[in-house]
């Protein structure tokens, strides 16, 4: 039995070496054709381990093909390594297939779960590089570094996947890291996260088909509620929910975008979030005709808003709003909103901190107004800071009238707030909101005169030794900021922000 093998392979090598080697079909347009559009290693470690699996490479034409190389983008540092027809090595060249014939690779990955996500991320991929007749064509290839509860599962990317769990309850818990995939939609969901649970959203650009057949481009990574569900986010001071994507590596730490956002969906009811960070999504939190309770919680580093709100109630204490690439907090079709020790600060972008209307505009360029829905705005700021490097951090648009027989006022108050206001109040050209002062009282309107933060260049948003929010609150039923700090300690006024300045 030993000498079958050897035999076998000179039989082969036999074989191989009397075909002619310079009779090859050379066309810029061969293509080779693959068994797996990813190269899915499935397996969850839970210690140390290595899993193998096999893609094989097919000629689908009549005359050999020879491929110039075979190669792992990220060599040498690649967490994969492949065998090509039985020669070990992440580069390969010269590999010629006959007319109508296949060839095997196998692909290896090593994991070590007990690294650090900065080694060993959740997601970890690369991709095999196929060059041959001047092109290139490469197949992803797909491993999980990480021990976490991959949801739905670990093939969802792009997809959508509903959980009808119709009125039962569906916990996150903090046992081990959660990875969410492609779309989640929980319908009738009463979803609880624990103190301390990470959730990391796997993002990305999905390619689909409309009706028409005509392609499009969508952004993955969603959280969607729906149809009677609620989302309970019960993080604490000292364990706070981590809402962010799943690339960890410190390079990746600011980048905005990296996954969509968590859309709380009209039919959905009852959302209550405390003690939450959400960072480096598209939109931090979408709510559309819902009701949302959210304290002590930052939302940061994101491509569009930390907050999108159509016509919706949204009570927020305690907040922190930050590199929003768009308006910190963003008000659509009115609604009803409630804030109170809360921080909006933009620096650096064109949107002002804060952008109320009554109206949600849904026509297009250049007529954005035609059609559009509109509903009453009340909106009530409290000890509250609304500042950043812009003249104007509060934009008001009042479209009432766009919806003919719907009256729909706008009505705010501002007090004991730090705003920054410039052509909101000194337009010759729309007066309507000239009057301002007299909702915003007391006021302090900024600028950049002004110490505010201690150092917004490095995210620091506590408050300056000098700040002009000190003793500046009205004393109420908020006791502690958001780093867990006593408000107003010996009898003292309380600071305006979400912080409370340490002397």
């Amino acid at each position: 039995m030993k000498y079958i093998l050897p035999l076998f392979a000179l039989f082969i090598l036999f074989i191989y070496s009397c075909r002619p080697t310079d009779d090859f079909n050379t066309d810029p347009s061969v293509k080779l054709e693959f068994s797996l559009d990813t190269l899915h290693f499935d397996t969850v470690f839970t210690e140390i381990g290595s899993a193998t699996r096999i893609l094989k490479v097919y000629n689908r034409n009549k005359k050999a093909i020879k491929i110039s190389k075979i190669s792992i983008k990220n060599h040498p540092n690649s967490f994969f390594r492949i065998n090509v027809d039985g020669i070990a090595g992440n580069v390969a060249t010269d590999i010629e297939i006959a007319g109508n014939d296949s060839l095997y690779i196998f692909g290896e990955v090593t994991v070590d779960p007990d690294q650090p996500l900065s080694l060993s991320p959740f997601v970890i991929e690369d991709y095999l590089v196929f060059e041959i007749n001047g092109n290139t064509q490469e197949v992803l290839m797909e491993a999980w570094g990480q021990n976490a509860t991959y949801f739905p599962d670990r093939f969802s990317k792009g997809g959508f996947a509903t959980l009808k769990c119709d009125g039962g309850t569906f916990t996150i818990t903090n046992e081990k890291p959660w990875v969410f995939y492609g779309t989640t939609v929980f319908d009738g969901c009463n979803v609880i996260v624990e103190e301390g649970a990470r959730i990391h959203v796997h993002g990305g650009i999905v390619p689909e088909f409309d009706q028409d057949s005509m392609k499009f481009f969508r952004n993955d990574g969603r959280i969607v509620f729906v149809s009677g569900s609620s989302l309970t986010v019960n993080g604490t001071q000292e364990n706070p929910v981590l809402i962010s994507g799943d690339r960890l590596e410190e390079s990746f730490d600011n980048v905005s975008g990296q996954w969509f956002g968590i859309l709380l969906i009209r039919g959905s009811k009852n959302h209550h979030i405390q003690h939450m960070e959400l960072k480096n999504a598209i939109v931090g939190i979408y709510a559309d005709s819902t009701d949302l309770n959210i304290e002590s919680s930052k939302i940061f580093n994101t491509a569009n808003s930390g907050l999108y709100a159509i016509k919706s109630k949204v009570d927020a204490t305690n907040c922190l709003f930050y590199n929003n690439a768009k308006s910190a907090v963003n008000i659509f079709q009115g609604g009803d909103y409630n804030f109170t020790y809360c921080t909006l600060a933009s620096y650096g972008v064109e949107s002002p901190a804060l952008s109320m209307t009554n109206i949600l505009p849904l026509g297009e360029f250049p007529n954005p107004y035609d059609p559009c829905l509109e509903y009453r705005l009340n909106a009530h700021f409290k000890n509250s800071i609304i500042f950043g490097s812009k003249k104007d951090e509060i934009s008001m648009f009042d479209g009432d009238g766009c919806d003919e027989g719907l009256p729909s006022p706008i009505i705010y108050t501002f007090e004991n707030c730090i705003v920054r206001v410039d052509e909101l109040v000194n337009n010759p050209d729309d007066t309507r909101f000239s009057d301002f002062f007299q909702f915003c009282d007391p006021c302090q309107n900024a600028d950049n005169n002004d110490a505010v933060f201690l150092n917004p260049n490095e995210d620091d948003y506590h408050l300056d030794t000098l700040s002009i929010a000190e003793m500046k609150a009205e004393t109420v039923s908020v006791t502690v900021d958001l780093d867990g700090n006593m408000r107003g300690e010996n009898g003292e006024a309380p600071d305006e922000g979400c912080y409370e300045y340490q002397y």
